[in-house]
């Protein structure tokens, strides 16, 4: 699969400065407060990333604004504080997240902190610095501008240079009707093309997207492939999923029956313990499977759910990194 990446632990960013190359025990803390930002556990992903963010690496510095702003509900003056401190370094998500502060909480409560810049300075920034790079044909820059400005074209400039984020938002957007298609089965080729290209891109929720469509369109084998690819990337939906088609609870996509390895993969979601309904889902799930197999199933699956985890990435639920 080219150009794979796990869009929940590795994010593109742009820097106007160098970037602070952490010790082993800030890298270390950065990337468990990633994990946990990303399995929605945003108070206990704050001091690991509070370490990184103090060690001056930008990406820790907005994921860390990130969850003390969700975590109050609101933009709060340590926030605000971390957002610019990544915004200073150059990452454009953090500009952003600033520039929209007039849309935040706070604004209501009448109690934004304050700010040396306004938050249309921030955003125009931004731009400032992103379109140049849009310009040369960068295609992380290209979303950037469309985050910034809306303009469609910039978006699918964005997915026709290879960013698969973009090309997942541009299915996204003509699933619910943009674009102007003369014949019904274009619109519907094209959703699959661009979701198709997002998944061997490596974006997991392109790739579940992709699994539905050809799902509808009655391709088994790429279903089960598709699946399969997402769940290795942790995607925690794709994870349950093919744990469950595995165990034949249900069985709808045609895989082999194996009970172990469905059910050490259920077993995985006991870590998701910081939001959604993970837990519910287990809780049912997990007793529906076992009572299919022996103790000494049971057991080579806990076997197989540590090989799971020493093997492939963390679960996640790859939230947006622009989230509100």
């Amino acid at each position: 699969m080219k150009n794979l990446f796990l869009w929940g632990l590795l994010a593109l960013t742009f820097l106007a400065s160098a970037q602070t190359q952490l010790t082993p025990e800030p890298n270390t803390a950065k990337t468990k407060g990633i994990v946990l930002y990303n399995q929605y556990k945003t108070v206990t992903a704050t001091p690991f990333l509070t370490v990184a963010a103090e060690a001056g690496d930008y990406e820790a510095q907005y994921y860390l604004a990130e969850t003390l702003r969700k975590n109050n509900r609101h933009m709060t003056p340590e926030a605000q504080k971390w957002y610019e401190a990544a915004a200073n370094q150059g990452d454009f998500y953090a500009m952003i997240q600033l520039g929209r502060s007039d849309d935040d909480m706070c604004k209501v409560m009448e109690n934004c902190p304050d700010t040396k810049k306004k938050p249309i300075e921030w955003l125009n920034q931004a731009q400032r610095l992103a379109k140049p790079k849009a310009e040369q044909g960068d295609s992380e820059a290209m979303f950037i501008m469309y985050q910034l400005t809306i303009d469609q074209d910039w978006l699918e400039k964005s997915a026709n240079a290879g960013h698969a984020i973009a090309q997942y938002w541009m299915a996204i957007g003509e699933q619910e009707g943009s674009g102007v298609f003369l014949l019904p089965w274009k619109r519907s080729e094209s959703i699959a093309k661009w979701l198709k290209a997002s998944s061997e891109g490596g974006y997991p929720k392109a790739m579940m997207a992709y699994v539905a469509v050809l799902y509808k369109e009655g391709d088994m084998d790429g279903v089960r492939h598709w699946l399969e690819e997402a769940a290795k990337t942790g995607e925690q939906n794709a994870v349950s999923t093919y744990g469950a088609y595995l165990t034949h609870t249900p069985d709808r996509v045609g895989y082999p029956l194996d009970l172990v390895k469905g059910y050490g993969l259920i077993s995985l979601l006991k870590e998701l313990d910081g939001g959604g309904s993970a837990q519910v889902y287990l809780e049912e799930k997990l007793p529906e499977i076992a009572a299919k197999m022996t103790p000494e199933q049971i057991t080579e699956a806990d076997e197989f759910t540590k090989k799971w985890k020493a093997t492939h990435p963390p679960l996640s639920f790859f939230p947006d990194k622009l989230s509100r």
